[in-house]
């Protein structure tokens, strides 16, 4: 099948192309926010590890100074326009990752697909914010940018081919492009030798909390022994599986697209318990289960410090 449509990945490639040398060259014209802004993206269609990296990088620069803010697409959420984050608001409003973003993160953050039009709106609700992290968006190329950070997972590249025969939204070259690339978990991609920044980060995370009663905690020996359903619609299940056994937990795999909208009857099972992620867990809330829910939040910790790497960039950004 990837060699059928091998021919429509070549204009794919070539469109792309054209698009970003029309940015490049002014021919399409990209907006500066009045504060830098630092994308986190990756070249690859599906989850590569972006949201707990952007979660960990907001902590990162407030602890060290700095006043954040967060824009998103909301992707699958309804609202169109840029709008403020709630975090205890409707998935089906503001999307998954962004629930998990203001959830997770004591700043700001808008959701729009018009990024631009989401910055400009966060930063006249917060005029204290002083740089502006989006999650995803590194080929949104109408929001100018100062920082670009690329995340794969041990997906890698695949078999390397641009949309529709292959995982690539670009070709491969672009990541010589970047600032700096994230190696999420395994992953070990080719990537082409071009002195590239690289950090590797490592998901951690080993107590639950109870999705009702998210006070009440548990630990893997609590669980241990127990007839376990791991639930998963996130871009690469299979990472939050290997996670759970790492742990040394057994259960029963239930993989779902990414962003998958819940209903109970895909959760109709038989056991003691069902644990999930923090993204699921925000659309399990408002059904009701008959498992107790235990949900994994997971801080992502990276080698050598990326922080330290990107306020050494921002120090160099000045306000437009």
């Amino acid at each position: 099948m990837a060699w059928l449509l091998y021919p429509f990945s070549l204009v794919f490639r070539a469109l792309a192309a054209a698009r970003r040398a029309a940015y490049r060259l002014g021919v399409l014209g990209a907006t500066r926010l009045p504060v830098p802004v630092v994308i986190v993206g990756n070249l690859t269609v599906g989850g590569s590890g972006k949201t707990p990296l952007v979660i960990h990088l907001a902590r990162v620069l407030s602890q060290r100074g700095r006043r954040p803010g967060i824009i998103a697409r909301g992707y699958r959420g309804g609202v169109r326009g840029p709008t403020a984050v709630v975090a205890l608001g409707d998935p089906a409003v503001f999307g998954d990752e962004a629930l998990v973003l203001a959830r997770n993160c004591a700043c700001p953050v808008f959701v729009g697909a018009d990024r631009v039009a989401a910055g400009l709106a966060l930063i006249a609700a917060h005029p204290d914010c002083d740089v502006i992290l989006s999650d995803d968006g590194l080929q949104h190329y109408r929001l100018a940018r100062d920082v670009e950070i690329a995340v794969f997972d041990a997906r890698g590249v695949l078999n390397g081919w641009c949309l529709p025969a292959g995982p690539l939204r670009e070709p491969l070259q672009r990541v010589t492009r970047v600032d700096a690339v994230v190696l999420n978990g395994d992953a070990s991609t080719m990537l082409p030798a071009s002195g590239l920044e690289i950090f590797r980060m490592c998901l951690e995370g080993s107590r639950f909390h109870d999705l009702i009663e998210p006070g009440r905690s548990c630990s893997v020996a609590e669980l241990a022994g127990k007839r376990l359903h791991a639930v998963a619609g996130i871009g690469s299940p299979m990472r939050f599986f290997r996670h759970l056994k790492a742990l040394g937990l057994e259960f029963v795999e239930h993989p779902f697209p990414d962003h998958h909208a819940f209903v109970r009857t895909d959760l109709d099972f038989v056991g003691d318990a069902i644990v999930t992620t923090e993204k699921d867990a925000v659309k399990l809330a408002s059904i009701e289960l008959p498992l107790p829910v235990w949900v994994l939040p997971v801080d992502a910790r990276l080698t050598p410090d990326l922080g330290a790497f990107l306020l050494e960039k921002l120090h160099g950004c000045s306000p437009a």
